[in-house]
C-alpha cells in the first residue's frame, strides 16, 4: 500500500495482551515514538481530546521541534489524557489498518496504561472508582442508600472525597438507587416468539452496573418498550460489571475476571437464540469489540459478540422486519440528542436518531461530538476541567435547535454523558432542558406510563 491515507474501513487487530512483550516498557515507548511522529506530521485529531494538544505542545516546545526532542518521561502526559473513546481511530485517523503504517492510537494507549498498572503506579483510589460492583453494592439498602447519597451530595464530604479519592468536588456524581433494577425487573415470556429476517424474537437483558445501581428507570423503560411491541424477554440470570472501567484503567487481569464471570452466562443466551440487549453503550461495546479482541480464539466470547445489540440497533432492525409498532400518540417537541462516542464506535449508524425521527411532531437536533465525560475521567480532579472544556462545544450546539428555538429535552444514549452535558448547561448559565434518556423518550412517545 503506497498511498497517502486509508481508503478502507479501519480494522482492529486482536490485542496481544498475553504476550510478555506487551508489557515491555522500552518496546512500548518505541512504538509510542513511532506513532507520535506520525501524529505530529498529521495533526488531524487536535480537537478530539487532551492527548493530541498535549503531544503537539510537547513537540512544539522541544529543542528539535520534532518528536525526538520530547523526553520519553513526558510521553505519559499524553497517555494520561487518553480516555479511549476510539474516535481518533474510527473517525479521523487516515493511517489505521489496513494502511501499512498500522496506527492504533487507543490500543497503544491501553498498552501503556496496562504497563503503568502492572508497575503499581495506579492508586487505590482510582482502582476503587473503577470498581462499580463494589460501590454499587450499597444500592437498594434502606437508610444506607440515603446516607450514601447524602455524603455524595454534601459539600463538606465532597471536599473530603476530593482529597481522599481524587474526585473533583464540583463534578456530577450519580446517586444510588433505592431499589436495584435486577431486584424489581421480572421476565416476560407470555408473548409468542416471532423471529424476523434480521432479528431474534426474544431478548435477554444485560442490566449493566449503571442501570442496576443508579438509574433503574432506564431499564424499566426498555422493558416497557419491549412489552409494548410484544417481544418476550428475560433478565440475564446473573452478571458482573462488563469490565470497561477496569479496561480504561489498564487492569487487564480484572477485565479477564469479569469476562470469566459474564461470558459463560451470556453465551448460554446467545446459543439459545436470544438477542442480548445492553442499554449503556460502553457496556455494549465491551462485548462487541474489546473482549472479542482480547479473546479472539474464545468461541463463547465471539458468540456473545454476535448476539449483543444496542437497543435501538435492535429496534430499527425490528422495524425493517415489519415487527415494530410505529404509532406514537404523544409528540415530544424539540429534542437535542448527542450520539455518544462508544455508540459511534459500534459502527451501527444513527439508530437512536432513526427511531426518534419516527415520532410525529418532534424535531431533532443531533450532535456527533464527545461529551467529555468518558467514564471516570470526567470526575477526577486532574481531568474535570478538561472534561468540561471538551463538552463545551456540545452544550453550545445542543442549546439551540436549527430554527433557533430552545430544546424541550436533551438526551444521550450514555446516561453519564447526558448528566455531564446537563452540568455543562448549568455551568454555562443556560436554562437546563429536561434530561431524558432516549429509551425514556420513546416510552413517553408510545404513551406508556412511567
Amino acid at each position: 500500500m503506497s498511498r497517502e491515507g486509508n481508503l478502507e474501513a479501519p480494522t482492529r487487530h486482536p490485542l496481544d495482551w498475553l504476550n510478555p512483550d506487551f508489557y515491555n516498557e522500552e518496546s512500548m515507548l518505541g512504538e509510542l515514538e513511532r506513532i507520535f511522529d506520525i501524529c505530529h506530521g498529521c495533526r488531524r485529531c487536535v480537537s478530539l481530546c487532551g492527548s493530541f494538544p498535549t503531544l503537539f505542545d510537547l513537540v512544539d516546545e522541544s529543542p528539535t521541534l520534532e518528536v525526538d526532542g520530547v523526553a520519553k518521561a513526558d510521553y505519559w502526559k499524553v497517555v494520561d489524557q487518553c480516555f479511549m473513546c476510539d474516535l481518533c481511530y474510527m473517525t479521523k485517523c487516515p493511517y489505521t489498518p489496513p494502511h501499512e503504517w498500522n496506527l492504533d492510537f487507543p490500543h497503544t494507549m491501553l498498552r501503556a496504561k496496562a504497563i503503568k498498572f502492572k508497575k503499581g503506579e495506579v492508586g487505590k483510589a482510582e482502582q476503587f472508582l473503577a470498581s462499580t460492583d463494589t460501590h454499587g453494592s450499597l444500592a437498594g439498602i434502606p437508610i444506607v442508600v440515603q446516607a450514601a447519597n447524602a455524603v455524595t451530595n454534601g459539600k463538606p464530604m465532597r471536599s473530603v472525597m476530593e482529597k481522599v479519592l481524587g474526585v473533583d468536588k464540583d463534578a456530577w456524581l450519580p446517586e444510588l438507587a433505592t431499589t436495584k433494577f435486577r431486584s424489581e425487573a421480572k421476565d416476560q415470556t407470555t408473548a409468542p416468539v416471532v423471529d424476523g429476517e434480521r432479528t431474534p424474537g426474544k431478548v435477554a437483558i444485560y442490566a449493566t452496573c449503571y442501570v442496576n445501581y443508579n438509574e433503574p428507570g432506564i431499564g424499566h423503560d426498555l422493558l416497557k418498550i419491549l412489552s409494548h411491541n410484544d417481544i418476550p424477554y428475560v433478565i440475564v440470570e446473573k452478571e458482573q460489571c462488563c469490565g470497561m472501567p477496569k479496561l480504561e484503567l489498564g487492569d487487564l487481569d480484572a477485565v479477564a475476571k469479569s469476562k470469566d464471570a459474564n461470558i459463560p452466562v451470556l453465551a448460554k443466551y446467545a446459543q439459545e437464540g436470544y438477542a442480548i440487549l445492553s442499554a449503556v453503550p460502553s457496556c455494549t461495546l465491551m462485548f462487541k469489540q474489546e473482549l472479542p479482541l482480547m479473546f479472539p480464539d474464545d468461541a463463547d466470547t465471539q458468540a456473545v459478540k454476535v448476539a449483543m445489540w444496542d437497543p435501538f440497533e435492535y429496534f430499527m432492525a425490528r422495524k425493517r422486519d415489519g415487527l415494530l409498532k410505529l404509532e406514537f400518540p404523544k409528540p415530544l417537541g424539540n429534542i437535542s440528542y448527542q450520539i455518544p462516542c462508544h455508540g459511534r464506535v459500534q459502527n451501527i449508524g444513527r439508530k437512536t436518531e432513526e427511531m426518534l425521527k419516527l415520532i410525529p411532531e418532534t424535531a431533532l437536533n443531533t450532535i456527533e461530538r464527545c461529551s467529555g465525560h468518558a467514564g471516570t475521567y470526567g470526575v477526577k480532579k486532574q481531568h474535570h476541567q478538561m472534561a468540561m472544556k471538551i463538552g463545551k462545544p456540545v452544550v453550545k450546539a445542543m442549546a439551540t435547535m436549527k430554527d433557533g428555538s430552545a430544546p424541550d429535552f436533551i438526551s444521550s444514549d450514555c446516561p453519564l454523558g447526558g448528566h455531564h452535558i446537563a452540568q455543562g448547561f448549568e455551568v454555562s448559565g443556560v436554562v437546563v432542558p429536561t434530561l431524558a434518556h432516549p429509551l425514556t423518550l420513546v416510552r413517553t412517545a408510545y404513551g406508556l406510563a412511567a
